[in-house]
C-alpha cells in the first residue's frame, strides 16, 4: 500500500466515525474567539489519524489543527499537515459543510493532497502531478474567466473590517456573484471543480490550506497569497485561489492597489503559522 492510498483509507475512516456520533451531544470550546470553535470530535478525529500515521510511519512527521507537532519547522521527510473537521462551526449549527483536509509533503515538495466531503461523500483527491479527481472522477483543467462573468467565494465578515473593505468591495460588485461556504478546503476543492471560479481570504493556516492547494493546483488552478506570492507550506497567510486569467485580474486589477497594507497585515500576522 502506498502513502497515498493509506492516506485515503484512514481518512474515510475517520469520516466514518464522525458520520457514526453525529447524533452524541458535542463538547464545545472557543479558541482565538468566540466563533473560533474546538470540538471533542474535532480533537477525536485529529487522535485517530494522528494515531493511524504513528503506526505506520512513525519517521513520519504531522503537524495538526488542533495541537499535534507544532513544533515542527521543516519539510525534511513525509509530512502530513491535517485538519480533523475544516468547518467546525458548520459542523456544530449544520452537521454538513465541512471537510477533513490532508496535505502530504515529501523533502519539501508536494506529495499528495486528500479533502473528504464527509456529509456528501465526496473525496477530492490528488498525487502532485497526476492530476485531481472526485472520486473516480477525474477533474478537467480549469478555463479562464473574467471577473464579471465569474462566481467568487469569500467571507463576508471581511466587508465589514476596516480598510479590507476597500479592497474587496469592489472586486465583489464587478464579480457576477459571490458565495460563502465556510470552509476553506471545500473553497479549494471548489474552484477545482469548477463550482466556484475564485476563492480569497486573508487569514489561512497551513492546515486550511495544504491538502487543498494541491488538488486546485492539478487543474491549473493558481494559488498564491495576495500579493502573487508563492506560498509555503508551514506558514500562515493570505490566499487567492482561481483559474489563470481571473487569478491575474484580480491581483494585478484590484489587490496591487492595497500593496502596502498587505505587505503590513503580512508581516504583522502572518510572520509565522
Amino acid at each position: 500500500m502506498t502513502i497515498y492510498e493509506f492516506a485515503e483509507q484512514i481518512i474515510y475512516e475517520a469520516g466514518q466515525n464522525i458520520k457514526n456520533k453525529l447524533a452524541l451531544e458535542l463538547t464545545i470550546e472557543t479558541k482565538s474567539n468566540p466563533n473560533d470553535l474546538v470540538t471533542n470530535m474535532d480533537k477525536e478525529t485529529e487522535q485517530l489519524l494522528v494515531e493511524r500515521i504513528n503506526q505506520a510511519y512513525p519517521d513520519h512527521h504531522i503537524i495538526g489543527e488542533e495541537g499535534h507537532g507544532k513544533e515542527v519547522d521543516t519539510l525534511d521527510g513525509v509530512v502530513w499537515i491535517i485538519d480533523p473537521i475544516d468547518g467546525t462551526l458548520n459542523f456544530v449549527h449544520q452537521q454538513q459543510n465541512f471537510a477533513i483536509s490532508i496535505g502530504i509533503f515529501k523533502d519539501g515538495e508536494k506529495y499528495a493532497g486528500l479533502v473528504y466531503d464527509v456529509m456528501n461523500d465526496n473525496l477530492y483527491h490528488a498525487i502532485a502531478g497526476e492530476g485531481a479527481y472526485l472520486n473516480d472522477m477525474k477533474l478537467g483543467a480549469l478555463a479562464d474567466t473574467t471577473l464579471k462573468r465569474s462566481i467568487i467565494s469569500l467571507n463576508p465578515n471581511w466587508l465589514t473590517k476596516d480598510w479590507i473593505k476597500d479592497v474587496y468591495t469592489p472586486i465583489v460588485k464587478d464579480a457576477r456573484s459571490a458565495r460563502s461556504y465556510g470552509s476553506a478546503a471545500l473553497d479549494f476543492v471548489f474552484v477545482a471543480a469548477g463550482i466556484v471560479d475564485s476563492y480569497m481570504t486573508l487569514r489561512l493556516h497551513p492546515w486550511d490550506f495544504a491538502g487543498g492547494m494541491i488538488i486546485a493546483e492539478e487543474t491549473g488552478a493558481v494559488v498564491s497569497n495576495q500579493m502573487g506570492e508563492t506560498l509555503h507550506p508551514l506558514q500562515s497567510n493570505s490566499i487567492i485561489v482561481a483559474n489563470q486569467q481571473l487569478h491575474r485580474e484580480i491581483v494585478s486589477g484590484y489587490l496591487s492597489r492595497y500593496e502596502k497594507e498587505l505587505t503590513e497585515l503580512h508581516q504583522g500576522m502572518f510572520s509565522s503559522r
